[in-house]
């Protein structure tokens, strides 16, 4: 018996170690309103918001809690390593209003592309979380709203409009559950960044503000996207190497999956700005809603594109005005060289010293299982053979149909040293001045509003390989035109 009581002594004794260990490595929680934060709206709560962030960073890592339901104005605030903001259900954060507290440039030295709202540099180990909202107030710094977009208001040097959120060389990052987005420029911007996941956050911006890309990886490393919902005026989800950041080098290992998006220019992009190398990219399972333009290589630069998948997608798109890039081309791919433009930032579109660019070459890139439905078709075209190399197309099919009034028989090139916009016919797949393309399995199919410049299931000028098996679909005129046109 008195063994049996010593042992259940000892027992006891163990548990109550377990459990005050386990709370000692509990990560502390630094509440804002602690910090003098008031959650009116109306107060700017920045000041009390960095003294809990700092709070936290200080004792070596804690969550910076928004409680409900309050709304958190504020002007610029700086995240730090090891710490994790979480908004409860019914908190906001929301970007405070007034133009002038904005004066740190998004982009360095170039100050023409916006500022920074949450912003940090060389962060590891932050997280943002809850199912609290962050609201970048975009609106209040548009102009007049026109028919399918806001006026830009004109500045001079700086332009004020911030980015919701930008990490500069962070190291595993975490953004999951969050409502973010009304943003007036770019949403998330990742430059740099190295172990990545953003997993299951609502991004809505609103569809008539320009630049207001939702997600953009900048030079950034081994990064997942998956289960989100976005909706943004300008590029849903977008990769590139922007030359302000040229030192972090290749953007690479990119997965993103079972998203929903939905844009007025390109709801998944690579490009335009490439300096250096985007490589192994894998997107699947994604749904593209209402686009003007599906997925797009955009490739301007001197830098390469290489050994991307696109798979298991429907992409849905249709015409807007010109004020948005594309012309509801489902998939795109184009090489050229930038325009030679007077342009606020055109300084920082080239390399130092130079006024003219180069492109580089886009190769291996294949699309698997995807069915498009738009007015306008598959379109890859380049400024010369050697720059687009190993295109694949493999159960793509194209399903064609006049759904708007605007003007369509036109493909866009935008930025290019050449014609931006070529004017000619609406084929199923149009090919111009390609190396290889290879078609597996495909199909065109035309709706019953086909307007006389609708025309071959497949168009090709200039390419040297076309390869195509168990190909399906006619012209949309078959007494007029051949299926495969040159």
């Amino acid at each position: 018996m008195l063994k049996f009581k010593i042992t259940f002594i000892a027992v006891l004794s163990f548990i109550a170690v377990c459990a005050t260990a386990q709370q000692g490595n509990r990560q502390k929680v630094f509440v804002v309103k602690d910090y003098g934060a008031v959650g009116d709206g109306k107060t700017d709560d920045a000041v009390a918001i960095q003294k809990a962030i700092d709070a936290a960073h200080a004792a070596g890592g804690g969550t910076v809690l928004f409680t409900a339901p309050f709304v958190y104005m504020a002007s610029p605030i700086t995240v730090k390593s090891n710490i994790e903001l979480h908004l409860q259900g019914g908190a906001k954060l929301l970007a405070n209003p007034d133009e002038k507290v904005y004066t740190k440039s998004a982009f360095r030295s170039n100050p023409g592309e916006g500022t920074i709202w949450i912003g940090g540099e060389n962060v590891e180990n932050f997280t943002i979380s809850g199912n609290g909202e962050i609201d970048g107030n975009g609106i209040s710094f548009m102009g007049a709203e026109l028919e399918d977009s806001y006026e830009l208001k004109p500045f001079n040097v700086l332009d004020p409009r911030p980015h919701v959120l930008a990490i500069v060389g962070g190291k595993n990052i975490r953004i999951h559950d969050v409502k973010i987005g009304n943003s007036a420029y770019w949403t998330i911007h990742l430059v740099g960044c190295n172990d990545v996941v953003i997993s299951g956050i609502t991004l809505l911006n609103s569809l008539k503000v320009r630049n207001s890309d939702g997600i953009d990886l900048d030079h950034s490393k081994n990064v997942r996207i998956s289960d989100c919902y976005i909706e943004s005026g300008d590029d849903c989800i977008c990769l590139k190497n922007r030359r302000e950041y040229e030192e972090f080098g290749v953007c690479e290992n990119i997965a993103v999956t079972n998203c929903t998006m939905t844009s007025r220019s390109c709801a998944i992009k690579i490009g335009s700005e490439n300096m250096d190398t985007i490589r192994q990219v894998l997107i699947d399972n994604c749904i593209i809603k209402k686009s003007n333009r599906g997925v797009g290589i955009q490739h301007r630069d001197e830098g390469v594109v290489s050994d991307v998948i696109f798979s298991n997608m429907i992409i849905e798109g249709h015409l807007f005005s010109d004020v948005w890039w594309g012309k509801a081309e489902p998939i795109y791919i184009t090489a050229y060289r930038r325009a030679k433009i007077n342009h606020k930032d055109a300084n920082w579109r080239f390399p130092k010293g130079a006024t003219e660019g180069k492109v580089g070459v886009v190769k291996n890139i294949y699309f698997s299982n995807i069915k498009c439905t738009s007015e306008n078709g598959v379109y890859v075209s380049a400024e010369s053979q050697d720059k687009i190399q190993n295109v694949v197309f493999d159960n793509v099919d194209v399903f064609i149909n006049k759904t708007t009034t605007i003007p369509g028989g036109i493909y866009d090139r935008r930025p290019t040293n050449v014609e931006g916009f070529v004017k000619g016919t609406t084929a199923g797949f149009y090919f111009d001045t390609v190396k290889k393309i290879v078609l597996r399995n495909c199909s065109v199919e035309w709706g019953d509003k086909k307007p006389v410049y609708f025309s071959n299931a497949i168009r090709k000028i200039n390419v040297s390989i076309l390869e195509h098996s168990n190909f399906s679909g006619s012209s949309a005129f078959p007494a007029k035109m051949k299926a495969i046109g040159e």
